[in-house]
């Protein structure tokens, strides 16, 4: 087990884990010194190329916005989702992992499901490919508009199921997504890994938001979603200089010239 993996599971109980997204080197940098966790998400998808779903986010995307990242963090543990239809076997999952391991230098990767990936999951970690699982609202398979989970008695019931079934197959963490507070809290008492909460509470062992989102460039209502600052308008500022400067022929002046 990495070092950075073990700092992750000894926050437990003690220290709230503090993980973001990128999908670039700039962004990894300016984050990688307040993160104990980089995700390259495959929310890239509705982020940069504006999908309707995560379904559409190919393996190769991945690999090239992780390489990217990997360049801007040193210090957080790096993990980078696995897309859709990438894991469905023990062998396509562990061949797809190898490769994304081999091609970005990451330290893990994040599969979405519970019980039906308990074996692929098992498969990988035993083959020293680290594991971050991902319950309750899963993108990658979620039919329709997108709900809270764990309101009803079945619901709750599976998710902590799935969530110790995780546990078993040695996943080092788990994020849960629109999880109900209280069954949050039940989760992350009952479970000796990590939870990182998105729209589940303060009850997780940690907290991730999309980059994206908390630095306004999205223009995200999601609920969970809290906009630090209002980053938009710094990029139209700048851009309405720079159109002023060129229209006036202040810039390029002598300083900015060969």
């Amino acid at each position: 087990m990495s070092p950075k993996i073990k700092n992750i599971l000894n926050k437990k109980n003690k220290s709230k884990i503090i993980c973001l997204t990128a999908y670039s080197k700039n962004i990894a940098e300016e984050i990688d010194k307040y993160s104990d966790l980089i995700l390259v998400g495959d929310s890239l998808g509705s982020v940069l190329y504006n999908y309707n779903t995560t379904r559409k986010v190919t393996l190769s995307m991945m690999i090239e916005h992780s390489k990217s990242v990997r360049q801007g963090v040193s210090k957080s543990l790096l993990i980078v989702d696995m897309p859709y239809n990438t894991y469905r076997t023990k062998a396509e999952a562990l061949r797809n992992c190898k490769n994304v391991m081999k091609q970005t230098k990451c330290d893990g990767v994040k599969l979405e499901g519970g019980n039906k990936i308990k074996d692929i999951v098992q498969h990988l970690v035993i083959n020293k490919i680290p594991v971050l699982g991902h319950l309750g609202i899963m993108p990658q398979t979620v039919k329709g508009k997108f709900k809270s989970k764990g309101k009803t008695t079945n619901e709750r019931k599976q998710i902590i199921r799935d969530s110790k079934i995780l546990e078993k197959a040695g996943a080092f963490g788990i994020v849960l997504e629109c999880v109900e507070k209280s069954l949050a809290k039940k989760i992350t008492k009952e479970i000796s890994i990590p939870t990182i909460g998105i729209g589940s509470s303060n009850n997780c062992d940690g907290q991730i938001l999309v980059t994206d989102d908390i630095l306004g460039l999205t223009k995200s209502k999601i609920k969970f979603v809290k906009k630090y600052i209002d980053l938009r308008s710094y990029i139209r500022n700048a851009a309405k200089k720079f159109k002023f400067e060129v229209s006036s022929k202040k810039y390029p002046t002598k300083k900015y010239s060969y």
